[in-house]
């Protein structure tokens, strides 16, 4: 199993920068009829090409990677376009954190970026929130947790977020 945690660097910089950390796991299925994550429009330039596909996902924000033993916190909701021509082809994501439970209920983040790897760190820019969130900026960097199934993978996500009522 891959045991993640955020690196020492942006530990000391959310630290340093009065960034709160929030640690989740976002549970994805992208495969059978409870799939959260899927593609609505195919790439126009074939069945294996990404670019120009659109897609959509729905999945669940945990408190732990065992889904079983886990509290569901939220939902990590949004879309996902194919916008790279080139290898490795670059994926665009505008991403909603909806906390339904816990400490941040009612509140939401939002993010953008490329997912530019699969294999390694993804990192996002948190560009605002709702609720105890507003005014929200940051970043979110996610890590593959565990080995990913042919159907499904748990992501271990860190939020670095600060408050910015000035």
């Amino acid at each position: 199993m891959l045991a993640w945690s955020a690196p020492a660097f942006l530990l000391a910089r959310a630290g340093d920068q009065g960034l709160k950390r929030i640690h989740l796991y976002m549970h994805e299925t992208f495969a059978g009829p409870n799939a959260t994550a899927i593609v609505v429009v195919p790439s126009p330039l074939g069945a294996n090409a990404t670019f120009g596909l659109v897609g959509v996902l729905d999945d669940e924000l945990r408190d732990g990677p065992d889904p079983k033993s886990s509290s569901l916190v939220g939902r990590y909701q949004g879309i996902f376009a194919g916008a790279g021509l080139v290898s490795p082809p670059g994926m665009q994501s505008a991403i909603n954190f909806v906390f339904t439970a816990g400490e941040h209920s009612g509140s939401t983040l939002a993010m953008l970026g490329p997912v530019l790897s699969f294999t390694g760190a993804i990192e996002r820019a948190v560009v605002g929130g709702t609720g105890a969130f507003r005014m929200a900026r940051g970043y979110c960097v996610m890590m593959a947790a565990g080995n990913p199934t042919p159907d499904s993978i748990v992501y271990e996500v860190d939020l670095f977020v600060k408050m910015d009522y000035a």
